[in-house]
């Protein structure tokens, strides 16, 4: 590992709040109807599959967003697709609020689901390529934290217009358009990727780039190892066949299915219903959403600090053993028939808690920096893809699971993958704390005798 050098903290902070701007449209979208499922639920007359696909038919738009902005971002770039994400959040918000059917409304949260999906893939992209090693874990954090702000802003947006007419719904979604703008903004002033640079055969500005990023002497001796990793030809799906991306997109895969299996989206969209079912009424409900947001805010900011000291791998098992255990409290709470009040909302916190200081922040860190640069568009199609899969089966699911096989079940299912979650990452996870994006690249090549042995970090 190579010594730090100076780096220009100020501009990489700026390039990185840019790219985090996404995760705030993409938690305000996620969470956005939160405050709205049980206003959309009248208007509509919604069974509990009805509002299922209420919630999850952005998430499916996700993935198709995902797919495609995986498959155009390594040929026309990271900032001109996220200048097109911010313009399709603005006008789905409109779509969203001006629906006259449940059809209509379906249509616009499918449609704003290509936005968020691509943004999911773009951000973190975005945000690993231009950080220097010794803060990219930082860096990566800014984007869930962004993500989490964007949740407390829907759930302040959804407590203020609660009690304002039969029309309130409405403009919940509508005011979607104002970040928008600020996203489309910031991101217009924001350069391209050095790597994406590079890629297209832009080698002198992405040296400059690299410069005003980390210095004349940084950005020689990465030029050279960035211009070896890259090729100036656009790349197919077969090279994701690669011998070493195919073990990357492997563990890829493992976490992004574990991550929704371990039911955080699931917390997040369906808290009003939860806290309703442990005995809060709809106002204390609403009141107390605003509550987990801010506790995810907080702890997202331990991340910040902690993610490059302690690396990601240390970080993702004690946050997936937190989480099985205060899931497996829930379980317990509801055999011993007190699943009410406060002890609820307590478990509820200390579950995010857990997921905001250790998990969220690593996965949206991790997934970028572990593919090669030639493929990393295409190669993170797959976590992502997954994840947005498996988010959007769970939160489909879960009011039948909920309410119909039994909240013990529901939960019990939910702690077992956030013990599996740790499992894995314990035995399949490198670490990648303070390495090179290029250095990353080599591990996955690497004999698994070499990592036994101990030449390698695993």
């Amino acid at each position: 590992m190579t010594a730090p050098m100076p780096i220009n903290l100020r501009y990489i902070a700026f390039l990185a709040c840019t790219a985090a701007l996404g995760g705030l449209l993409f938690g305000f979208d996620i969470a956005i109807i939160t405050g709205a499922g049980p206003f959309i639920t009248r208007e509509f007359a919604l069974s509990d599959i009805g509002l299922g696909w209420a919630f999850s038919s952005l998430l499916f738009g996700c993935v198709l967003g995902c797919f495609i902005a995986g498959r155009l971002t390594d040929r026309y770039g990271r900032k001109k697709l996220l200048v097109l994400v911010a313009l399709l959040f603005a006008v789905t918000s409109i779509a969203t609020a001006l629906a006259t059917s449940f059809f209509s409304f379906v249509t616009a949260r499918f449609l704003g689901g290509l936005a968020v999906g691509g943004v999911s893939l773009l951000s973190p992209m975005y945000a690993a390529e231009v950080s220097p090693p010794s803060v990219r874990g930082r860096m990566g954090t800014m984007y869930q934290m962004s993500i989490i702000v964007g949740i407390i802003v829907s759930y302040g947006i959804n407590y203020l217009l609660r009690n304002t007419g039969p029309n309130n719904w409405r403009w919940m979604f509508l005011s979607g358009v104002a970040p928008s703008a600020v996203f489309l903004l910031c991101i217009a002033l924001a350069p391209e990727t050095p790597r994406f640079l590079a890629m297209t055969g832009k080698l002198h500005k992405a040296f400059v780039l690299l410069e005003r990023i980390g210095g004349a002497e940084s950005a020689r001796a990465q030029i050279s190892e960035i211009a070896a990793t890259v090729h100036t030809e656009p790349q197919t799906w077969r090279g994701l066949l690669r011998p070493g991306v195919r073990r990357a997109l492997a563990v890829s895969a493992g976490l992004a299915i574990l991550i929704h299996f371990s039911g955080i989206n699931t917390v997040i969209d369906y808290a009003p219903a939860i806290f309703q079912s442990a005995g809060w009424k709809v106002d204390g409900a609403l009141a107390s959403t605003f509550i987990v947001g801010v506790t995810e805010f907080l702890f997202t900011i331990v991340s910040f600090w902690v993610i490059d000291r302690y690396g990601r791998k240390p970080l993702y098992m004690v946050g997936s053993l937190g989480m099985a255990l205060s899931l497996l409290a829930l379980v317990i709470t509801v055999l011993a028939g007190r699943f009410h009040g406060a002890i609820v909302l307590t478990l509820i916190l200390t579950y995010l808690a857990c997921f905001a200081s250790c998990i969220g922040p690593v996965f949206w860190t991790l997934v970028p920096e572990i593919f090669p640069n030639d493929v990393r568009g295409m190669a993170m199609t797959v976590p992502v893809i997954i994840q947005w899969v498996a988010n959007a089966i769970v939160v489909l699911l879960f009011p039948f699971a909920f309410h119909v096989i039994g909240k013990a079940f529901t939960f019990g299912f939910l702690a077992v993958m956030a013990l599996g979650q740790g499992i894995f990452t314990w035995l399949f996870v490198p670490e990648t704390k303070g390495k090179r994006l290029e250095e990353i690249e080599g591990y996955w090549t690497t004999s698994k005798r070499a990592v036994a042995a101990g030449q390698v970090e695993r």
